[in-house]
């Protein structure tokens, strides 16, 4: 677009081990492309930042490719088409797409999906009704199998996945949903929610917190933390229970290897299943899950809260406090251009 400045957070440089710090990054000002045949340019208005983006600070391999040096980062967006050069998307348009970390975003219209904000604010499919709502169907259902009456335990239940995951257990039939958190504040949280237990784990060791909460030990531990949380769990878990790995957001910022789980051998004894999982492998379901979480959070059966940061420039410092835990729910950063 001829003479429009946009505004990016580049990668500066890979933290490698350790936390990444507010110098891993740079805010910078770049010419906005001229649109190309099918493509569009969206005004963000809001950005996701998630765990999984720190795994894409180093050079490493996973399911996704790393972030490079002296580029932009990406993730899961929402904004509007404010110029098109497609006859399938029209300025007005409300749409998301996975290129966030910037305030203008120029991209193919294949790579934008239609919102229908009639349902839900357009942040809602940055969460709920997103990626992460799909995750925590997925991991209950697909994953755990969870069956009516059994017992879950949700780790890092206060974020984004745990808290849609400990509330979908309830409506899928669990007899007991039990959740940890990092502050008295979000234990208290997770009770507003509908958890029957929860506990700080910064309360002395996991393995008795769990056990206080759980007496009767769990059937199904959904694992947002992996580490000494994961430990407490193989401990805690039944003959045959089941362990849907979402994510081990406790070892990321590892600068040495965790030593937990100690206790792997019980998944012998036990009969135990550990599965993880890749929300994007199950794109297939996420219409149905979709559909019929949507109808949820209308109706109010289903709470999901937003943390909101405001501005480009403090996206880094959005991402850092989520690593930390400082969002309740889901983690946002909201885009003024």
């Amino acid at each position: 677009m001829a003479g429009l400045i946009g505004r990016q957070i580049q990668l500066a440089s890979r933290p490698g081990a350790g936390w990444p710090t507010p110098e891993h990054f740079r805010l910078v000002e770049v010419p906005v492309p001229d649109l190309g045949a099918g493509q569009v340019l969206v005004r963000n208005t809001a950005m996701s930042v998630d765990p999984y983006m720190r795994n894409r600070m180093n050079d490493v391999k996973s399911y996704v490719p790393p972030f490079q040096i002296d580029a932009p980062l990406d993730g899961a967006a929402v904004g509007e088409v404010v110029a098109s050069q497609s006859p399938d998307r029209k300025v007005g348009d409300i749409v998301a797409h996975g290129l966030g970390w910037r305030d203008y975003a120029v991209l193919d219209a294949a790579q934008t999906k239609v919102l229908d904000t009639a349902i839900a604010p357009a942040t809602a499919y940055l969460g709920a009704l997103g990626g992460i709502g799909l995750t925590a169907q997925v991991g209950l259902v697909e994953i755990a199998q969870l069956k009516p009456g059994e017992t879950v335990f949700v780790s890092g239940a206060a974020g984004a996945v745990g808290s849609l995951a400990g509330q979908i257990a309830k409506l899928r039939g669990a007899g007991r949903v039990i959740g940890s958190a990092g502050s008295p504040a979000k234990v208290a949280y997770l009770r507003e929610l509908g958890f029957d237990a929860a506990f700080d784990y910064h309360d002395g060791p996991i393995r008795d917190r769990l056990r206080e909460a759980a007496p009767d030990g769990i059937d199904v531990y959904f694992d947002n933390v992996g580490g000494e949380q994961l430990e407490a769990a193989l401990g805690a878990l039944h003959v045959h229970g089941r362990v849907a790995l979402c994510g081990a957001v406790a070892q990321y910022n590892a600068t040495e290897p965790t030593p937990a789980p100690r206790n792997l051998a019980l998944a012998i004894t036990k009969q135990l299943t550990l599965r993880g999982f890749i929300v994007t492998s199950y794109r297939h379901l996420a219409a149905e899950f979709t559909a019929e979480l949507a109808g949820w959070l209308r109706d109010g059966t289903v709470r999901f809260d937003e943390t909101i940061v405001d501005g480009l420039e403090n996206a880094p410092a959005a991402f850092l406090g989520m690593l930390r835990g400082e969002n309740v729910g889901k983690m946002l950063v909201r885009i003024e251009s």
